[in-house]
């Protein structure tokens, strides 16, 4: 059958999360996601819903969708996001064929209005289970940069805390410190491949005004004077992962200390006092997601903290 092809609004959230359900039925990867979820995505600055999405529609019934997300800096490169799902039942090569020479046209046009004075470079992302997905982006050219795991503990086994280092204040999030704690995680992640600085309305629309977020469960390490953020740990909760998986698990989304506390054991230090206090606040588990080639430490920081290995990710990229 041959679809028909038009801009989303957020009047599809509902159907798209119909998409989201059946694909996570075959992939598996672990991820859920409702209506609301959805709707707040496509209500990201980062994303104008007229311009770069689309949706493939099967009469009445919608059965794929992409979306370009613009970042919020380019230096040196625009590295605009890519993002599709489509229904099992509809994961044809012409469905491919077409979504990926939607991403090319789509991806120069965002980025004409954005950063049309840099170079442009496609960024796509996807679970090592999405194999049909992943072998339409090898098709199209993209190619595989970078392994991202997702890694877990299990909050009933943590290993003993680290002690934090008393020279500082560690605080549960506040709205007071939420720019600092901006500046901190730009500047903490402003080496890292893949990453761009984010500005104050992303920053709120994905992290800390996200209706996931769990400032209680998200702690901060300030400088005497409270002037500065040094270290931070934000999380999320996501009902929809509960609702489907039966597990309430604490998702770290950011892990960072500002370069002059590195190797101090500050991060390790400071999300083992995150995960004890989800742990007596009912969690069972914790999930974060680390880059393998770009933090080997890391990698033992989180070990360190009771994680292990649990998926693979894969960040795929085409230099336009």
């Amino acid at each position: 059958m041959e679809l028909t092809w038009r801009p989303l609004t957020l009047g599809d959230a509902e159907q798209l999360a119909t998409v989201f359900a059946a694909a996570e039925e075959v992939d598996r990867t672990g991820e859920h996601y409702t209506a609301a979820d959805l709707r707040e995505e496509m209500q990201g600055p980062d994303l104008d819903l007229a311009l770069a999405s689309t949706g493939g529609w099967a009469g009445d019934r919608l059965v794929s969708y992409a979306a370009i997300r613009r970042r919020d800096a380019a230096d040196p490169v625009h590295m605009p996001r890519v993002e599709a799902m489509t229904h099992p039942e509809f994961r044809t090569a012409d469905v491919a064929a077409h979504l990926t020479t939607w991403f090319l046209d789509a991806g120069k046009r965002v980025h004409e209005r954005a950063f049309p004075e840099v170079p442009l470079e496609l960024h796509a992302g996807a679970h090592e289970n999405e194999h049909w997905y992943l072998d339409a982006l090898a098709r199209a050219g993209f190619r595989r940069a970078r392994s991202f795991v997702e890694m877990r503990a299990d909050l009933s086994a943590l290993p003993p805390a680290r002690p934090l280092p008393a020279e500082y204040e560690v605080v549960a999030f506040d709205e007071r410190y939420d720019d600092l704690t901006r500046v901190a995680r730009n500047a903490t992640f402003s080496g890292h491949w893949g990453s761009a600085e984010l500005s104050p309305e992303a920053w709120r629309h994905r992290i800390t005004g996200a209706k996931d977020f769990r400032g209680d469960l998200s702690f901060l390490l300030l400088t005497p004077a409270h002037d500065a953020v040094i270290g931070f740990v934000l999380s999320a909760f996501h009902p929809a992962d509960f609702a489907g998986t039966g597990v309430r698990e604490l998702y770290v989304d950011y892990v960072g200390t500002l370069s002059e506390l590195r190797g101090r054991g500050v991060a390790t230090a400071l999300l083992g006092h995150t995960l004890a206090h989800a742990r007596d606040a009912g969690f069972e588990r914790s999930a974060l997601s680390v880059d393998t080639d770009n933090a080997h430490s890391a990698v033992g920081i989180y070990e360190r903290c009771g994680y292990e290995v649990a998926d693979t990710y894969y960040g795929y990229v085409l230099p336009i």
